[in-house]
């Protein structure tokens, strides 16, 4: 495993970033400590969660991924080792102030997650989507506090549009106050404008960290979905209406090409498109299982070579 920095900081994290969306849904709590011990093993460094996880599911009140990785950490004795990274926006509790990116909100999701984490910081804090109701000086002049007061090193931002972004990044310059520093796009090789149109260039000009998440397409790059079958999957109906179709395949047959030309795996081509490209710092990637993990590792080190990589540019180009 290789190690990148994050954007301009000193952060160095590991080339691959292990998400947690699944502890306490798909994947118990066992289960889910063996991925984390195979992840560090192989020399992964960089967790990625947060306090929603997994909420949707039932039974599941939020925080169970947070917390689960709290007694991993205390259990190892490890916290000094990881990159710890997870994200408020949220609904976390009951009444008006139960989710935003307010000052309120913030400060007390916080505290909630340091104590779930078991810990006395935050490595990377995200605001996992924008809050319309909030002011963007209210939300940067908060995250500002949790970095001054060492509850918080670094902080990011997921699901912003680009102007989004570059209002934050303002902010942050004419107040003098700590900026994004990464961004966590939905970014993969059938899903690309929504990063490329206008985002990429804000991260490679000022120096954001590119953490990608659903490298995989939720499963769709991995080869498991067919044009005659859907893979038997939590995710199967999402990954079915949105990339099920001509382009989609299109894309997939060219990523089962390259595979068999170089004796490789669907997912491996995949994950190595963005691992080889110079702008992403570590896509997300989740495993229920150790057999999981270490398949998605197999990609790190796999050097696609300039025609493989135009070849799936161009099948995949969105404009």
């Amino acid at each position: 495993m290789n190690y990148r920095q994050m954007g301009r900081t000193g952060l160095k994290v590991s080339e691959i970033c292990l998400g947690t969306m699944q502890w306490g849904w798909t994947a118990d709590e066992k289960a889910s400590f063996a991925v984390m011990d195979a992840f560090v093993e192989a020399g992964g460094n960089f967790i990625d969660t947060a306090d929603i996880y997994s909420r949707w599911a039932e039974g599941n009140p939020g925080g169970v991924s947070e917390a689960i990785i709290g007694r991993w950490l205390q259990a190892r004795g490890n916290r000094d080792q990881i990159i710890v990274a997870t994200k408020v926006r949220g609904r976390m509790w009951e009444g008006p102030n139960g989710e935003g990116l307010s000052r309120g909100h913030i400060m007390k999701a916080c505290d909630d997650s340091l104590r779930r984490l078991q810990t006395d910081y935050i490595d990377l804090y995200q605001t996992h989507f924008y809050d319309v109701d909030t002011p963007i000086e209210e939300t940067m002049e908060a995250l500002d506090a949790l970095v001054r007061s060492g509850k918080v090193r670094y902080v990011g931002c997921s699901n912003y549009s680009a102007w989004r972004l570059m209002h934050a990044l303002w902010m942050s310059d004419k107040r003098n106050l700590v900026r994004y520093d990464s961004v966590q796009p939905h970014y993969n090789l059938v899903h690309r404008a929504e990063f490329e149109r206008e985002l990429k260039e804000i991260c490679i000009e000022f120096g954001l960290g590119v953490v990608p998440y659903s490298p995989l397409a939720g499963g769709f790059l991995t080869g498991k979905y067919r044009r005659e079958q859907a893979a038997d999957s939590p995710r199967a109906e999402g990954v079915r209406n949105r990339y099920m179709n001509d382009r989609g395949f299109a894309v997939l047959d060219a990523v089962d090409a390259i595979a068999a030309e170089r004796h490789l795996t669907p997912l491996q081509v995949a994950l190595a498109w963005q691992l080889n490209q110079p702008f992403i710092t570590a896509p997300i990637i989740g495993a229920n299982s150790v057999e999981q993990l270490n398949e998605s590792l197999s990609a790190v080190g796999v050097v696609l070579a300039p025609a493989e990589m135009q070849m799936l540019s161009e099948v995949s180009a969105w404009n």
